[in-house]
């Protein structure tokens, strides 16, 4: 049985306490915060993509022994505006959102002006994000809405603009182990010129810690990259970090910004104006995060559409980085909702599986390498940097396994070489039924799957003080499409992938898309 991924979610608010079935681990006290679309269709008006529809926060939270459920819808102005007016009123990427026809014309009018300079939307259904001490949930536009991580009640409205110069913001950041934030925006056509700048959100001062300040107060802009092009800046979703480097992938999908400002009147979605140049190279920038300055050499690969990093890691000399990547723009394609709608089996139809791909940089020039040579000197990858000419290495990734998507480690390796990822299997359609342990060195996955059933991304939560890299527990929440059941939270052994325990929550659960654990006590 197929889960309705169409269909209105329903928030419960109050905390629920779930069936435990299992053991849960002693160590585990925390909450794992979820986020994805929950509402679908107001009124008689109905999104076109699974992405736009508006956020449902979700938690569970693991408490001697015991799990407690709980849901809220983001209570963004995209959500209070579209509640109101009982239609949609405020257009996402996917569906683009026109005035009731009884409206006056100088309501249209305003409505057509706000489309060509986009006031973007706060419906922030992606991820939850941390600055300073404060969550966050986010999509890539240039508002993030705060949130009460205990109750999931909406709190400020953030506008990246009032801090820096951005129009977009990656919805993953990374942290360093002091708690400081590094993210990515991109400015578009400021002061003449369309960028990519890397920020840093320092973590809470003692000074701010009692203070309502917003962390984004104290943001310093780390660098700068020049985008390729003025008016058609890459789209990105994710970047990778290591302990002195950072790695930004500028692809060859590319938004349209002329198309963009003219899409409402043309009566097209804003995702029509993404493009995807398959002929184009895919330009690998390589930045010092101490000095804020790009490595001289130039990398490149060849076309490819990568949205989630793995991880990434320096290694004698060399910075290896693992993405999940495909080859065309089919997975977006793949979530509007009438494709959703067809019959299980015709869902894969035009969809390109992604692979796990490994790259390795040489940080440094070498004069004595002859042109043609391969430059990468590690034993333990088929990854290749041959060098074209002097500073400018062309890129091939060792792929690793195929139809692998959602990838999570243990986060206390980011930046380390790492040897386990965990994701979903999406070998045959972007809707996943298994999740999966990938062990990096012996290229052998282990999986869970249970019939009628729909995972969640994984989450690893490591166990304190553990011996093991995959020492900890891999958190997921369960879609159960099995007659009479409810969904659950599945706790697996990170080192085993067994099942430890489950909590039944009594209602339904739904589909999200990302999410990440607060420790009892983190905040």
């Amino acid at each position: 049985m197929n889960p309705d991924f169409s269909k209105n979610a329903k928030e419960r608010p109050e905390p629920f306490k779930a069936e435990v079935k299992g053991s849960i681990p002693s160590w585990l006290q925390g909450t794992l915060l979820r986020n994805g679309p929950g509402i679908f269709s107001v009124g008689e008006t109905s999104y076109e993509h699974w992405f736009d529809g508006m956020s449902i926060l979700t938690s569970f939270t693991v408490k001697d022994g015991e799990v407690t459920h709980r849901s809220r819808f983001l209570r963004s102005d995209t959500y209070n505006a579209n509640m109101a007016a009982n239609r949609i009123v405020v257009s996402e990427m996917g569906t683009m959102a026109y005035p009731d026809p009884s409206k006056n014309l100088i309501f249209k009018a305003i409505t057509f002006l706000n489309h060509t300079v986009p006031d973007f939307t706060d419906n922030g259904a992606s991820n939850i994000i941390k600055y300073g001490n404060d969550y966050y949930a986010t999509s890539e536009t240039n508002y993030i809405r705060k949130i009460d991580p205990v109750t999931l009640e909406t709190q400020d409205k953030v506008d990246y603009l009032k801090f820096l110069p951005v129009n977009l913001a990656s919805s993953h950041p990374h942290y360093d182990k002091e708690g400081n934030a590094y993210n990515f925006g991109t400015s578009i056509a400021e002061k003449g010129k369309t960028k990519y700048t890397l920020f840093k959100v320092p973590a809470r001062s003692e000074k701010d810690k009692d203070r309502n300040v917003p962390a984004l107060k104290n943001v310093q802009v780390v660098c700068t990259v020049p985008c390729r092009s003025l008016l058609t800046p890459s789209y990105y979703h994710s970047f990778g970090m290591t302990e002195n480097y950072i790695v930004f992938i500028e692809q060859p999908f590319k938004l349209d910004i002329l198309r963009m400002a003219t899409a409402y009147m043309r009566g097209v979605n804003w995702a029509s104006c993404m493009k995807y140049c398959p002929d184009e190279n895919t330009l690998i920038h390589l930045i010092d995060k101490n000095t804020g300055k790009k490595v001289e050499i130039k990398f490149y690969t060849g076309a490819m559409v990568v949205y989630h990093h793995v991880n990434a890691f320096e290694d004698d000399g060399h910075v290896v980085f693992d993405v999940i990547a495909y080859d065309d723009i089919s997975l977006y394609e793949m979530f509007y909702l009438s494709k959703l709608r067809e019959p299980a089996g015709s869902q894969g139809q035009g969809y390109s599986k992604p692979s796990y791909r490994r790259f390795a940089l040489p940080v440094h020039s070498d004069k004595s390498v002859a042109v043609g040579e391969n430059m990468v000197k590690l034993k333990y990858t088929r990854a290749s940097a041959v060098k074209e000419k002097e500073g400018k290495l062309v890129c091939q990734a060792e792929v690793l396994c195929e139809g692998f998507e959602l990838p999570r480690i243990n986060y206390d390796f980011n930046g380390k070489k790492h040897q386990f990822v965990y994701g979903n299997i999406v070998a045959e359609s972007a809707l996943t039924t298994q999740i999966a342990k990938f062990d990096t060195e012996t290229k052998t996955t282990v999986y869970w799957e249970e019939a009628n059933c729909c995972p969640s991304e994984p989450v690893f939560v490591p166990r304190p003080n553990g011996e093991s890299e995959d020492d900890g527990v891999v958190l997921v929440s369960v879609i159960n499409s099995s007659p009479g059941q409810s969904g659950f939270f599945l706790i697996i052994d990170g080192r085993t992938f067994r099942e430890v325990a489950r909590a039944y929550v009594n209602t339904e659960l739904y589909k999200d898309v990302h999410g990440l654990f607060v420790p009892l006590g983190s905040n």
